[in-house]
């Protein structure tokens, strides 16, 4: 093997030259990073690190800002990739804006097609309860339709998609689920939580190719938007981690994954053996569970008395007991339960569950986690000391009209970023895409101004700084999966940042520069 030259050693360095925010405590802020093999080797001056490495590339990006790269610790990564060819519904204000999209959809496709889609609120299409039957056959009577709401716990069918799953009068609502139904008993096309599953389940079933290019259009569109790393959290076919997977066998992946397991299959990781991972940029590391639903769709888990519109107290999925003993399980095999919890009552009853399995989790290093933790009880915020609490601000946007109508009494307590960070709670931070778009921007602008979609704050003293949320997005992420070598930029970190145009504020005024920004890696 022939010698390396210390030139050719030099021309394999990169200095980066760039404001930059390390989330390193012993040196906040730097103006060069030098990188080799995807790491981080120094951090310091310009003039230091020219003088260490004279012979390395340079990138000028003087005038802009370089942080940690970006995590989206809570993305259905494939789920986002087909999203992003189906139909849009982000954003629809009336139900007669959701039936002009959809019948436009649906001159397109041929007869007998099936339309899927999703991101409606009903709250947003002036709706105080559940759609009436037959608005959908009104436009789309030949195609089978299945439409999810923005939170994925409430889908919306025709009645050629009831005919296809055979749903009548008769069927029985499925364990953990609800058949919408009129004064005459007969379904309305609204389907809860597991009754969603009896539409999805007649659905043609995608290719391996067609996965495989739904995978790889998420990733890189989350790498587009400045993410270098993404969890990706089941609630997706076996073939979703598979794809991913495949990608970073082929060299292909543009991002660092960490895939959760559904609890249903935690029998197959026990029997093959499957732990954490070997540290490539696929891993599995969480076991995923559902304590309830969700705010939007009436299904989120609370105490008495519910909703204050008198719809109840919604619907508890995963028992607590199945999550303290899988969750043991899953602590055996080195894999982190990971828990949906967003109703008051389905927080309290997780921090029961979870009570049980502190100290085994402790041994073994690892540290449960709460996905969302939206809604909670001000008793329970301090019990979150040592856990993760994976969040997602932009959902504060569009929730917080619902959250002064629907839960009034825990609006002080809704999205308590602040309070469960005082509390001891470690903040990573998330979309939920294809629940809502992985906006960089618009993720930081909520958790620094709390301001909700109606231009009025929810809970303004939960707000966070910059720093927090930067955080919240890099560091806290890397943590709650284990990875020590990511979400700051010191000596041995892996090699992988954003660029920002601008990342700055509060101004005199109290305002914000959150500019554009793009993953860096190398």
């Amino acid at each position: 093997m022939p010698a390396v030259s210390s030139a050719d050693l030099a021309a394999s360095l990169t200095l980066i030259l760039a404001r930059t925010l390390t989330l390193d405590p012993h040196r906040p802020t730097a103006e060069a990073v030098l990188v080799g093999a995807g790491r981080v080797l120094a951090v310091g001056s310009r003039e230091d690190l020219a003088a260490l490495a004279p012979g390395a590339a340079v990138q000028d990006h003087r005038g802009l800002t370089l942080t940690p790269g970006l995590a989206d610790a809570h993305i259905h990564l494939v789920g986002y990739g087909f999203s992003l060819s189906q139909l849009s519904l982000h954003g629809v204000s009336s139900v007669a804006e959701l039936q002009r999209r959809l019948a436009e959809r649906a001159a397109s496709l041929p007869a007998g097609s099936w339309i899927q889609g999703g991101g409606f609120l009903l709250s947003e299409m002036g709706l105080s309860g559940f759609p009436e039957g037959g608005l959908l056959d009104a436009v789309s009577p030949g195609h089978p339709v299945l439409l999810y709401s923005r939170d994925l716990h409430l889908a919306w069918v025709n009645t050629a998609a009831l005919a296809r799953a055979n749903i009548h009068a008769g069927t029985p609502d499925p364990q953990g689920g609800q058949i919408v139904r009129d004064s005459a008993g007969q379904p309305t096309g609204v389907l809860l939580e597991n009754a969603c599953d009896l539409v999805a389940a007649c659905l043609p079933s995608p290719t391996p190719a067609q996965t495989l290019q739904a995978a790889r259009q998420g990733a890189h569109d989350l790498a587009a938007r400045g993410y270098v790393s993404a969890h990706t959290m089941a609630f997706e076919g076996p073939d979703a981690p598979r794809a991913l997977a495949t990608l970073a066998a082929q060299n292909e992946l543009p991002l660092r994954i960490w895939a959760c397991l559904p609890h249903e299959r935690l029998h197959l990781a026990r029997e093959l053996g499957l732990g954490p991972g070997s540290g490539g940029l696929f891993q599995f590391g969480g076991v995923k569970f559902f304590a309830d639903g969700a705010l939007g769709s009436r299904t989120a888990w609370l105490h008495a008395p519910g909703f204050a519109d008198g719809s109840g107290t919604g619907i508890a999925l995963d028992s607590p007991q199945s999550i303290r003993e899988l969750g043991r399980e899953a602590l055996e095999l080195g894999l982190t339960p990971v828990t949906h919890a967003i109703g008051d009552r389905a927080n309290t009853e997780v921090l029961d569950a979870y009570d049980a399995l502190r100290e085994e989790a402790a041994a073994r290093g690892i540290r449960l986690r709460i996905e969302h933790a939206q809604h909670l009880r001000a008793q329970d915020i301090a019990r979150f000391a040592g856990l993760t609490v994976s969040a997602q601000p932009i959902h504060l946007q569009a929730d917080g009209a619902m959250i002064r109508t629907l839960l009034p009494g825990l609006e002080a307590t809704s999205y308590a970023f602040a309070a469960l960070k005082r509390a001891g709670a470690l903040l990573a931070f998330g979309s939920d895409a294809p629940v809502a778009p992985p906006d960089v921007q618009a993720g930081f602008r909520a958790a620094l101004t709390r301001l909700s979609d109606d231009g009025l704050p929810l809970a303004s003293g939960e707000a966070l700084s910059l720093g927090e949320v930067l955080h919240a997005f890099t560091r806290g992420p890397a943590l709650a999966a284990g990875w020590a070598d990511e979400g700051h930029i010191v000596p041995g970190a892996r090699a992988a940042f954003t660029l920002w145009d601008v990342l700055e504020g509060p101004d005199e005024v109290g305002a914000y520069k959150i500019g554009a920004c793009r993953a860096l890696v190398f």
